[in-house]
């Protein structure tokens, strides 16, 4: 692989940060995020993993020697049930809004900055193929206007063998990939219509930051190590801009709420907090309510009548 472009936090400037997503679709900021407010968010991430059983207990939980015999991912219902422990804690949700990397994402999306209230966890045993992320777009999963970027964040060191990201550079350019969807549970782009030599990858550390448009074609490395690798994916846009509202809902019949995920929460201030944002959504509020009364089948009016009622606001 090349290695991936980067840049120390000292040098970046907005003109300098705008005009290398322009040209190459991603940067690397190094140092961005202090070290200790990554190490803390980990510790409440291995916390949840250690009493789930998914690391080794006679190791310490922060360096997170994975339990083999508990290898699983989405949609594994363990999986599942241990993720939603994890996306309910309160600091998994407040280091998107940490104000260094609001600074950034603001100078790179404008003032009135939105960060999507829900935030991935990538929660990856090691040597399990079929948990492998492979090449995809944001865009895909996201819809709504293109100009949103993702900031990817390991929540500790990661060397290429713990499977970081790896960048196609420049292919935020290509416009919109089709992604293959048959006998697939997730959507991705054929791994043989992207030349090796195009992939740029490298070491990524705690407090590092890769940043990426959401056309911008990328994967996880192969985690190869013992370890979990354990990282957040959040997404960041002009307030002004098109959202899909679905990125502000929970989709399916699972029972979760954002009263649930905030019931053990100690601070008020992250809650609801996009109610207060000036939000043009698409579809709309109006145009989610009729499609809740005449979508074509009843699992799709019943999916659009869950939505219309989170958005009551």
């Amino acid at each position: 692989m090349n290695p991936l472009h980067e840049l120390p936090t000292a040098d970046l400037t907005s003109s300098l940060l705008q005009a290398e997503i322009r040209s190459r679709g991603y940067i690397l900021v190094r140092n961005l995020l202090p070290r200790d407010a990554v190490q803390s968010v980990l510790a409440d991430v291995t916390g949840v993993l250690s009493n789930a059983g998914w690391l080794l207990p006679d190791r310490p939980q922060t360096e997170r020697f994975a339990n083999a015999d508990a290898a699983c991912g989405d949609p594994d219902p363990a999986f599942k049930r241990t993720y939603q422990q994890v996306f309910n804690l309160e600091s998994f949700h407040a280091l998107p809004h940490h104000p260094r990397l609001k600074e950034v994402m603001g100078a790179l999306v404008g003032d009135q900055v939105l960060v999507h209230p829900k935030p991935i966890g990538r929660l990856i045993f090691p040597n399990c193929e079929r948990l492998v992320v492979h090449p995809h777009q944001d865009y895909e999963f996201m819809g709504g206007d293109p100009e949103f970027f993702t900031a990817w964040i390991a929540l500790h060191d990661c060397p290429v063998n713990v499977g970081p990201l790896r960048i196609v550079e420049g292919s935020h350019l290509r416009g919109v990939q089709q992604h293959q969807r048959e006998d697939l549970h997730v959507p991705e782009i054929p791994i043989d219509s992207i030349h090796e030599e195009e992939w740029g990858g490298g070491d990524i550390n705690a407090g590092d930051v890769l940043i990426f448009h959401s056309l911008t074609i990328h994967a996880a490395s192969p985690n190869l190590s013992r370890q979990m690798r354990l990282s957040i994916d959040c997404r960041f846009q002009d307030a002004n801009r098109v959202l899909n509202p679905a990125n502000l809902v929970f989709g399916g019949d699972s029972g979760k709420s954002w009263e649930k995920t905030y019931a053990g929460w100690s601070f008020d201030d992250l809650k609801f907090y996009w109610k207060r944002l000036p939000l043009q959504l698409k579809p709309s509020k109006e145009e989610i309510a009729t499609l809740a009364a005449s979508a074509e089948n009843e699992a799709a009016r019943t999916r659009y009548a869950r939505m219309a009622a989170q958005l009551d606001w």
